[in-house]
């Protein structure tokens, strides 16, 4: 396990799926964690605080609050995304897809000045970014936007160190589905992947943890996708 003892990390849409995986991660690392989430929650040895990444003046106030922090992790959805074809999608419902970007933005903007000048900073895209999947042309638009925004931020941002994960299909919460309907969404969903199955929240969690930890990388992406991509 990663030695993260005298670190402080602040982890947005820390309370829930992948965040919360990597909130746990950081804690029993060492870590003093800040899991930052719109509900109001409890977890054991994790400050958290209720808080909205579109929300920039509380946002201001929280990193202010723990100037000099280590690590930025930002999970959070930002909101409802829209699905389906896009000829009959909502187009408010589009854009409204990009509260995670924009959340993203105002997180990186407003927390970098107040970290560590050796802090990192991960966020999440998602495979439809690279790969084509019915009805997530909205989701695979916010990702590569992501993608784009960290590649190109990284060199403004440096020596703070900015990357992302780029999950598969991952069985978390954010899912509604139950029993055998949530079984055969997934068992679907994932069937014609190398790995055929979906992914968990600790998998990718590791893979934010890696690259808090490694400070030889930056700008890049890691797939944790069960090789969705790439089929």
């Amino acid at each position: 396990m990663a030695d993260f003892s005298g670190k402080k990390a602040i982890v947005l849409g820390g309370t829930s799926g992948i965040g919360l995986a990597a909130s746990e991660m950081l804690r029993d690392g060492g870590a003093e964690v800040i899991a930052g989430s719109r509900s109001e929650r409890e977890i054991e040895g994790i400050e958290c605080v209720q808080i909205d990444v579109l929300d920039r003046p509380a946002l201001s106030v929280l990193f202010e609050k723990h100037q000099g922090f280590d690590y930025l992790v930002n999970a959070a959805t930002g909101g409802p995304r829209a699905i389906g074809p896009f000829l009959e999608m909502d187009l408010d419902g589009f854009q409204n897809s990009f509260a995670k970007l924009w959340g993203y933005v105002n997180s990186v903007r407003l927390g970098v000045p107040q970290m560590s000048p050796r802090g990192s900073v991960v966020l999440f895209s998602g495979y439809p970014a690279r790969k084509y999947r019915p009805g997530t042309l909205a989701i695979g638009s916010v990702g590569g936007s992501v993608e784009a925004f960290i590649h190109l931020v990284a060199n403004e941002i440096s020596p703070v160190r900015l990357n992302g994960v780029c999950p598969g299909l991952i069985d978390t919460p954010m899912s509604p589905l139950q029993g055998d309907e949530r079984k055969a969404y997934y068992d679907k969903g994932t069937a014609g992947q190398l790995i055929p199955r979906a992914g968990t929240a600790a998998e990718c969690a590791s893979a934010a943890i890696f690259l808090l930890e490694n400070e030889f990388v930056t700008g890049t992406i890691i797939d944790v996708d069960g090789g969705a991509i790439v089929t």
